[in-house]
């Protein structure tokens, strides 16, 4: 058990107990679906009561990161983190951090496309024919006039996730997919009604089309240029507002 079980100070046992269990878990010295040792065995070690023991569990379940089991063969178990479950964690928190604080657009349109921008060339080298069809029928989709500003912009966040999972590199696909999901549908929201639905799928099939060359240069031209006309549309935004 690599539960550091001696630095466990008077004040606040439960929520020290609960970071020592926490630390040993994301530092990889507690393996997912591993199990914890009993309550009792850990009161012992850490010289506190059963209670104190079973409130830190509590707290540490409350994070997801263990779960109870019944029975004989029962007792608690670190979690093992889906992809998808850590992706909505960081999309929802990414979300809240942009509200909360109060970010402007720009930073937050900055951080989105440098983010994209750095996952180009890997995203050119490694794209697959399956992924460039995955590209094409959300441009199509976004160039049929029946579609609604809603779907237009869930098309938008699924064109560039399919650019991350390009890259063929999960941890780009889970750090990518987060900020776009995050990120994307807020600028969307806010700029939707001043775009040129078909000036964005423009510059999708030009994207696109870079890829499909694995041309990483033209590709970071043509989300330079997305970019830019999406600071254009936040400052015409900001311009009544102004006034």
């Amino acid at each position: 058990m690599a539960i550091e079980f001696n630095t466990i100070q008077k004040e606040g046992l439960s929520v020290q107990i609960a970071n020592a269990i926490r630390n040993a878990i994301l530092e990889g010295r507690l393996a997912g679906e591993e199990r914890l040792p009993s309550e009792a065995d850990l009161a012992e070690r850490f010289g506190v009561s059963r209670s104190t023991v079973r409130e830190a569990l509590k707290r540490l379940a409350a994070q997801n990161l263990i779960r109870s089991e019944r029975g004989s063969s029962g007792g608690a178990f670190v979690n093992r983190m889906t992809w998808a479950e850590a992706q909505d964690n960081l999309m929802t928190t990414t979300r809240l951090l942009i509200g909360m604080n109060d970010i402007p657009l720009e930073d937050a349109i900055e951080a989105r496309f440098a983010l994209e921008a750095a996952a180009l060339p890997l995203a050119a080298e490694k794209r697959t024919d399956e992924q460039l069809s995955e590209l094409a029928r959300e441009i199509s989709r976004q160039r049929n006039r029946d579609t609604s500003d809603e779907d237009f912009c869930a098309s938008d966040v699924a064109f560039h996730s399919a650019v991350a999972r390009a890259t063929d590199n999960p941890i780009l696909v889970f750090q990518l997919s987060a900020a776009f999901e995050a990120m994307q549908p807020l600028m969307n929201m806010l700029v939707y009604r001043l775009r040129d639905r078909e000036r964005i799928a423009d510059l999708h099939q030009a994207l696109a089309d870079a890829l499909a060359a694995r041309d990483s240069t033209a590709a970071a031209q043509h989300l330079d240029a997305l970019s830019a006309y999406t600071r254009e549309l936040a400052a015409q935004r900001r311009k009544p507002r102004s006034a």
